[in-house]
């Protein structure tokens, strides 16, 4: 099955961490392809979806299976589906979400772009912070949040949290924070770095369920592979 993506969620806390589900993303082109589709065996009820609502289906499995999670984090490519965050909080899961410079943000009752928030900041302000540990020792990064408008629960805020390296000032990191009002800073800075431990995950996970060097062949074989590596 040429061109397609595996998709994981996984669990990451101070204690260690665990893949949790997956999905096998499906373009337009081999949806569309209905022939394809049965000749590798894909289900004909197998109909195109994209990648934020990939991810919404598998966290609520996880959340239904009483997973415990007291954060939800993950890439611009789910932070900037506004939807799924609004999701998140109605269901008052606390969440930071990396957000792109194209996604618009509320602040002072008026909307901006983020690129123009973060075009903004000024250099001074700035907090250093460990956000985990990476292949080569501790990531230390300058960080700033920058508070939104005011979500619907009482007592939880939104910030957008921007992150920078010292080595690059000019090469900016945001993401959208939702959370408790007393939630401090530091806190929300190591689920962000959370996110690189999930990375790895993904990347591991690939090569143990057959899907790093699209390497699979048929709906069947994957969907074999990938359920005896989550199992092993």
């Amino acid at each position: 099955m040429k061109k397609h993506m595996l998709k994981y969620i996984a669990s990451a806390s101070v204690h260690g961490h665990a893949l949790l589900d997956r999905a096998l993303y499906l373009p337009k082109a081999w949806t569309d392809a209905r022939e394809h589709c049965a000749h590798a065996g894909v289900p004909a009820a197998q109909r195109l979806a994209t990648q934020p609502p990939l991810a919404q289906q598998r966290l609520q499995r996880a959340f239904e299976a009483g997973v415990p999670a007291a954060w939800v984090t993950g890439e611009s490519v789910y932070g900037d589906a506004r939807r799924r965050r609004v999701g998140l909080a109605e269901q008052a899961h606390a969440s930071v979400m990396a957000v792109s410079g194209q996604e618009d943000v509320w602040r002072a009752g008026r909307q901006h772009q983020g690129k123009s928030c973060l075009a903004a900041l000024a250099t001074e302000g700035w907090d250093r912070l460990r956000a985990g540990d990476g292949a080569q020792g501790p990531r230390w990064y300058a960080w700033r949040w920058l508070p939104l408008a005011a979500p619907w629960p009482p007592d939880w805020r939104r910030w957008l949290l921007v992150g920078r390296r010292r080595s690059e000032p000019t090469a900016l990191t945001a993401s959208g924070v939702f959370a408790p009002q007393e939630t401090a800073l530091a806190h929300v800075v190591r689920v962000a770095g959370s996110r690189w431990t999930v990375a790895r995950c993904g990347a591991e996970a690939k090569g143990e369920s057959g899907c790093e060097h699209e390497e699979g062949r048929s709906w069947t074989g994957w969907y074999r592979q990938s359920t005896l590596a989550r199992e092993a």
